[in-house]
């Protein structure tokens, strides 16, 4: 999972992102970042699980017409065990090169949580939290968890009400799963872009504070 960030857009679509987000900057005083990162959390347990449930029933049918091939018996437990860490570790190297099948084993709950603190975490690793008006704003897409967080700060906060921004995420998060990726995202800068300037209007020794995309780990 550690190239789907680099793979979510290319070289030519980067650019684009970047040229829209100093576009939406060059009218506001605010700083805004667009950040891809391919996964939030790497899921331990999902892969234990995924690979567990996968293993098991393959393990107990390779161990039971293993076992009756070589005249051993067909409930031999040392056979199964073998054939079951063999599985197991096959399964768990499918997992983590399939994210949709990994997906299944994850609960919507721990996803929401897990993207919402990486969220967090590149808002203050990143230094969102220290421009000079308190009005970053991290526009947040996690690739694996087909997620978007969009955090802003307090001096937003007390401006915007979150309704916008949730309207906005949906429909982030909805072209980019219909296959328009720099489409919805470039609309969703301009139009917070346009959020950030009614309130935060450009000043005249206004500079880009913070880096216009990120792509990596949060």
């Amino acid at each position: 999972m550690k190239n789907l960030a680099e793979q979510f857009l290319s070289a030519a679509q980067q650019k684009q992102i970047e040229a829209a987000v100093a576009q939406a900057e060059a009218k506001t005083a605010g700083e805004l970042v667009c950040m891809i990162v391919s996964s939030s959390y790497p899921y331990p347990m999902a892969s234990a699980l995924g690979a567990t449930f996968l293993a098991l029933p393959l393990a107990l049918l390779a161990a039971h017409y293993t076992g009756a091939w070589l005249w051993i018996g067909t409930d031999n437990m040392w056979l199964f065990l073998g054939w079951f860490a063999l599985l197991f570790w096959l399964a768990h190297g499918l997992l983590d090169r399939w994210p949709a099948l990994k997906r299944r084993f994850i609960s919507r709950r721990e996803i929401d949580e897990e993207v919402e603190e990486a969220a967090v975490t590149a808002f203050f690793r990143h230094g969102l939290y220290r421009t000079r008006d308190a009005n970053g704003v991290l526009l947040f897409i996690s690739v694996f968890e087909r997620k978007v967080w969009l955090l802003a700060d307090k001096g937003i906060h007390a401006k915007i009400p979150q309704a916008q921004w949730n309207d906005l995420v949906q429909r982030v998060t909805q072209g980019i799963g219909q296959g328009q990726r720099v489409p919805a995202i470039s609309s969703a800068i301009t139009e917070i872009g346009d959020l950030l300037a009614a309130h935060f209007p450009i000043r005249p020794d206004d500079t880009n504070e913070l880096a216009n995309l990120i792509i990596g780990d949060p």
